[in-house]
Order: structure tokens, then sequence, then C-alpha cells
């Protein structure tokens, strides 16, 4: 068991460094990127929650 645990973390180090971690800038713009997407699916949902109370609204 214990060789077992010991062989598991030496993978775990073998393919971390494995890993090509994004730059600043990088990190930056696709922070950026996913906070416009957020926006922009927020003012979505809420034009169409708008639009959906407005209907019923006339309906009932």
């Amino acid at each position: 068991m214990k060789d077992k645990i010991i062989h598991f973390f030496d993978d775990v180090v073998k393919e971390m460094k494995k890993v090509t971690w994004p730059t600043k800038d990088e990190l930056k713009e696709s922070t950026n990127v996913v906070i416009v997407v957020c926006l922009l699916f927020a003012a979505f949902t809420y034009v169409i929650d708008m639009a959906v109370t407005q209907l019923f609204k006339g309906l009932f």
C-alpha cells in the first residue's frame, strides 16, 4: 500500500512538471474574456426574463 501511495505522488510530481502555466498577460486576457461573457449572459438572461414577465402579465 505504501509503495502505491509513493508511486502516485511521484507520478503527480512528474505530471505537474509537464504543465504549461499561463503567463500573467494570458491570465489577464482570459479573465477579461470570462468577465465579458458572464456579463453578456447576464444581460441576455435579464432581457429574456423581462420579456417572459411582460408576456405573462399580458396573458393574466
